[in-house]
């Protein structure tokens, strides 16, 4: 099996599943328009990474995943910079948004194509500025969807959440074995 993505915690989370695996990242352009619908825009990002891996190793069984975080109409995908890290903890300062993703399982031959979705519910904590700083001085942000990083310091920003923890970090294992195991790589 083949995970198509470079996301450290994905690797870390698929690991837990006991599944052998290795890394190829795909080399494709993810769809980010901030008012995309949320789950068609990480089905399709999670599709087109595995559909890429695919074409290039086709008797594998690639696993695609992208994860977004979306209040109010606006998708929140990975920050630029750390100043849109801060203006995204700020939206989210104080609320509840959804997070969620797309996972799609591809193999060319013999054929296999298999997607799923998670979603889940975080509140935020009120945040001030200070606080915005003293979280982004200690959490690497640019890599994570929403600006945060649910298992880094979660008190500090973290009210509560509902739904899969791991999704919140962008593998559901739950929704993953499930997927899987449809394919035959778990029991």
């Amino acid at each position: 099996m083949i995970l198509a993505s470079a996301s450290p915690r994905r690797q870390e989370l698929l690991a837990r599943l006991g599944v052998p695996f290795t890394v190829q990242v795909a080399e494709v352009t993810e769809f980010e328009e901030v008012e995309a619908d949320p789950r068609a825009l990480v089905a399709h990002n999670a599709a087109l990474k595995a559909d890429w891996v695919a074409e290039r190793r086709p008797q594998a069984i690639v696993l695609g995943a992208d994860t977004t975080v979306f209040l109010e109409g606006r998708v929140f995908n990975k920050p630029r910079d750390p100043d849109e890290a801060r203006e995204m903890l700020r939206r989210l300062a104080g609320r509840t948004h959804i997070v969620f993703t797309g996972l799609a399982v591809r193999r060319l031959i013999p054929t296999l194509r298999l997607d799923a979705d998670a979603t889940s519910e975080v509140t935020f904590k009120p945040l001030q500025d200070i606080d915005i700083e003293t979280y982004l001085a200690r959490v690497n942000t640019l890599d994570k969807a929403g600006g945060y990083s649910i298992q880094e310091h979660t008190d500090m920003i973290v009210a509560g959440y509902t739904g899969s923890f791991t999704n919140i970090m962008g593998l559901p294992l739950e929704a993953t074995k499930q997927i899987l195991t449809h394919c035959g790589l778990l029991k």
